[in-house]
């Protein structure tokens, strides 16, 4: 029970700053969400493409960004291009995120644009349809509705992957955690009640995918 009241102290002394530090979370998300999902049709159609130009490119893009940890990635945007363009930890942050969410968001596309029956294709050009008017009138339509769940897990990813920013000073939830917990040395009860908030978060965000996939299967 003490413990539990220490929580509840630290939640209603923190909670000003920590709504606005949510708030930093979610714009990066949002950000990171949608520039991801660019990113990842974009690759994806570049990887089921005839080009084998464009397939490479994809092919590289994916294996790289993969292959490599996110925090690395935030790093390198924050201090390894500089010498180009200077960007603030936000734009870094959510342009890491966008960029590294994009590989795995265009792997998902692809598997569910591949998972069409090549039969509906084939009917699509005996109407007289060209390949890109079947992939945007036919295909692309069925292969968003099967993306929706594993989406769904991705963009949950990146909700959480979002507290990685903390490294380069974005005052996120995360960030504004760790201040906290050095200021007021109550670290485990700062953790609990930032926990609860990405938890709170998730829950939302769980709960609306819920109900667009529900829509979906109501329009079907």
């Amino acid at each position: 029970m003490e413990l539990l009241e220490t929580v509840w102290d630290v939640f209603l002394r923190t909670y000003p700053g920590f709504l606005e530090a949510t708030l930093i979370t979610l714009k990066i998300t949002a950000v990171a969400l949608v520039l991801g999902t660019i990113l990842g049709l974009l690759f994806a159609l570049m990887k089921i493409s005839r080009s084998k130009l464009l397939q490479t490119i994809a092919n590289l893009y994916i294996t790289v960004i993969r292959g490599t940890p996110l925090i690395v990635q935030i790093m390198f945007l924050y201090f390894g291009i500089t010498s180009l363009i200077v960007l603030s930890g936000f734009w870094a942050g959510a342009i890491a995120l966008g960029i590294h969410n994009g590989a795995y968001i265009a792997e998902i596309f692809r598997g569910a644009i591949q998972g069409i029956d090549k039969g509906q294709r084939e009917a699509s050009s005996s109407l007289g349809m060209t390949r890109s008017q079947s992939m945007r009138r036919i295909v692309f339509p069925q292969a968003l509705k099967r993306s929706i769940p594993p989406l769904g897990n991705q963009f949950i990813i990146t909700l959480k992957d979002s507290s990685l920013v903390y490294i380069i000073s974005v005052p996120e939830l995360f960030s504004m955690a760790n201040i906290e917990a050095a200021q007021s040395f109550q670290s485990l009860e700062t953790y609990l009640v930032v926990g609860v908030y990405y938890l709170v978060l998730v829950m939302i965000f769980t709960y609306l995918l819920k109900l667009y996939e529900n829509k979906l299967n109501v329009d079907k």
